[in-house]
């Protein structure tokens, strides 16, 4: 079953499906040592993983697992990262969501604001009845985000990855359709980092 990536907007973003184009700048977020300081694979260093994971991206909506979104601001087209909802199990109505910023988006409230509207799109059109996140115990900023989200903090992951050489924990974090809460408007910004 095919999944069509969706197209979504918000009062500062669009969220729309990956297109040749984004190959530059996502190498340049996926390859920041920074950016991905706790993330669970090493920083890119091939441009053509760009090219893979977009590749990646529409298998995953032919197959209909879930989808990945590019995020651009709406005021200029800046590319700002992006945001996904994968492994949908529609058996269990359950999938997962991930999202990356590059550095200089970051406190800005646009990682909340484009996964509200995602969860959005995912509640309604996935009937979803739950959604899991996880993030590395030192990732406080991410914390935050799924917080404001309205995930709940579940439990850790006791030394689940290693992140640049480090053995590290994650928390996993749940939303369940009852807890779920769409603001009928985008999550304001409060200063926080991604």
């Amino acid at each position: 079953m095919t999944l069509p990536t969706p197209v979504l907007h918000t009062a500062r973003l669009r969220l729309r499906p990956f297109t040749d184009a984004d190959a530059a700048p996502l190498f340049a977020l996926h390859s920041s040592a920074h950016v991905l300081r706790y993330w669970d694979s090493p920083p890119w260093t091939e441009p053509a993983r760009a090219e893979r994971f977009i590749r990646m991206c529409r298998k995953m909506a032919d197959e209909g697992a879930g989808a990945r979104v590019a995020i651009d601001r709406a005021a200029d087209g800046a590319f700002v990262g992006w945001c996904g909802v994968t492994g949908w199990n529609p058996d269990h109505r359950s999938a997962s969501l991930g999202y990356v910023l590059g550095d200089a988006m970051w406190g800005h409230g646009y990682a909340t604001e484009a996964a509200h509207a995602l969860l959005r799109w995912a509640f309604g059109t996935l009937d979803l009845n739950r959604v899991q996140a996880e993030a590395d115990t030192r990732n406080v900023a991410s914390a935050r985000v799924l917080e404001k989200l309205g995930f709940v903090r579940e439990g850790t992951l006791r030394e689940d990855c290693v992140v640049n050489g480090e053995v590290s924990d994650s928390w996993v974090f749940g939303l369940l359709r009852r807890e779920w809460r769409p603001s009928p408007a985008p999550v304001p910004a409060r200063g926080q980092r991604r």
